[in-house]
């Protein structure tokens, strides 16, 4: 492989992995909220 393949190569494993890493971080600092959560705050008249 060529200088310039190896590069291209390893730039788009950084961004690849790190693109991954950002998004694990982002859902472990803002976590999106579960069904069963939403469930609870609903309000339902019929259930009284």
């Amino acid at each position: 492989m060529t200088s310039s393949a190896l590069i291209m190569l390893i730039v788009s494993i950084v961004m690849i992995w790190g693109g991954l890493g950002l998004a694990i971080l982002n859902l472990m600092r803002h976590p999106e909220p579960t069904e069963h959560a939403s469930e609870v705050d609903e309000y339902d008249p019929l259930a009284d």
